[in-house]
């Protein structure tokens, strides 16, 4: 090798030290900023959280976590386009993201838009199928009047946690709402059991009771539920009603 050659090759070896130190240093100022934007968001000062965030990206716009951190913090000032289009580039950088997914269909979900939020619960049972996910997949199916899809759903949330009073409480209601009250009782019946001052679960069973005509039944049910939620319209109603039938 010549010696012009090695001289290049020293060159060259040398300016992509220097690159790679610049990177790692970009890096390292990302990483800082991120955490420094974590600290804001924890503290309420989501504006300042969202230009650290922000520069942080600009540093490393492949930082999935502070792509979806801003996010959040777009979603503390209920700026849900942002947030979407945060949580999606974070998926973007990282497919696998569980988080992202979970956290976008949260906003889906409140803006109505249950298809897509379905969608990405269902990226998110790929990834992890747990009882969590089931349930809360069951619950966009509820919003679609999809009864059967979100028994399903609820019914298999059950199967991976025996003792998940959430799963109960909803497919008992949804069964409610397919005027199945022999199989609502029972599971409201074991969301009572495992969480014994679930107010909405009391009145719930009251309903199926009353709907079948088991007024003495109900009575007891619409006196715990208004005990624990005195303001409720729903149970006021429904005490109303089993006044009129004289229980």
């Amino acid at each position: 090798m010549n010696p012009g050659t090695k001289k290049r090759l020293a060159l060259a070896a040398l300016i992509f030290a220097f690159a790679v130190a610049a990177l790692n240093a970009q890096t390292s100022d990302a990483d800082r900023l991120n955490s420094s934007g974590v600290a804001n968001y924890n503290k309420g000062d989501y504006d300042r959280a969202i230009a650290d965030f922000t520069e942080a990206i600009r540093l490393n716009p492949n930082f999935a976590i502070a792509y979806f951190n801003r996010g959040h913090a777009y979603y503390e000032k209920r700026d849900y386009d942002r947030v979407i289009a945060d949580f999606t580039e974070a998926i973007r950088l990282n497919p696998g993201y569980t988080q992202a997914y979970s956290e976008r269909a949260s906003v889906y979900y409140i803006r109505g838009d249950y298809d897509r939020a379905i969608a990405d619960y269902t990226q998110v049972i790929r990834l992890e199928p747990t009882a969590d996910n089931y349930n809360a997949r069951g619950i966009a199916y509820l919003r679609k009047s999809d009864w059967d899809r979100a028994i399903a759903d609820y019914t298999e949330a059950i199967r991976l946690n025996p003792n998940y009073p959430a799963a109960y409480y909803n497919r008992g209601t949804t069964y409610n709402n397919k005027r199945d009250y022999d199989r609502a009782i029972p599971d409201l019946t074991k969301a009572i059991q495992l969480e014994p001052n679930n107010g909405s679960a009391y009145n719930n069973r009251a309903f199926a009771y009353y709907n079948k005509g088991n007024y003495a039944q109900a009575r007891p049910d619409v006196n715990k539920a208004l005990q624990i939620n005195p303001n409720s319209q729903a149970v006021k109603d429904l005490d109303a009603e089993l006044k009129k039938k004289g229980y």
